[in-house]
């Protein structure tokens, strides 16, 4: 077991290591112009090895998408006895923000990484997909404990996006994370308010 453990962290540090690297070129250089042979010899792995870990490049750059299924996951598993999964779901998204974390918060920080995904068409895209995905995983949870688990996830999903989607682009055009962070949460609050309503 020890052994295992190991291996698991060391896979995990190799890892992170690559995004790590890459994430400062792509934002400095452009997404399209930084190579995946630049960014193997920059962390001191094999372009091999950074396939391994990364089957497209884009997901490089978006190196948190696993966990944010993990998130998904544990909210929907996780939640109280007499929690609802949308109810869950919201703490999850609120918490997010009220952390400033990467998947769900801001930090004045992340302004870069947004702009260099919104230089790229492939980035886009990418991002398209992944919306895609986390729906269709949500919508697995969902199914057994949901009456309509595919549109609750959908409703789920565009209300966290259209009310994250506003904020981000209320930083693009200059703002501060401590001045729009408590406005975003409010409006997450008021957001899931109406959908729970809706879904009762």
């Amino acid at each position: 077991m020890a052994v295992t453990s190991l291996r698991e962290r060391k896979k995990a540090e190799t890892r992170q290591r690559i995004a790590d690297v890459a994430t400062p070129m792509f934002v400095r250089r452009g997404f399209d112009n930084v190579t995946v042979t630049e960014i193997a010899e920059a962390a001191g792995v094999s372009k091999v090895t950074v396939f391994n870990y990364f089957p497209r490049k884009e997901d490089i750059l978006f190196d948190r998408f696993p966990q944010a299924r993990e998130l998904l996951t544990g909210a929907v598993e996780g939640r109280g006895q007499d929690e609802t999964p949308v109810s869950a779901l919201r703490r999850l998204f609120v918490g997010l923000a009220e952390e400033g974390h990467p998947l769900g918060g801001f930090q004045d920080r992340y302004v870069p990484f947004w702009h260099t995904v919104l230089a790229s068409p492939a980035l886009r895209a990418r991002a398209r997909e992944a919306i895609d995905e986390f729906e269709s995983h949500l919508t697995t949870l969902l199914t057994d404990i949901d009456p309509t688990p595919k549109l609750t996830a959908a409703l789920v999903l565009a209300t966290f996006r259209a009310v994250y989607s506003t904020t981000a682009t209320r930083m693009l055009s200059g703002e501060k994370s401590a001045d729009v962070t408590p406005g975003h949460i409010a409006a997450l609050e008021a957001a899931f308010d109406t959908l729970a309503g809706g879904l009762r």
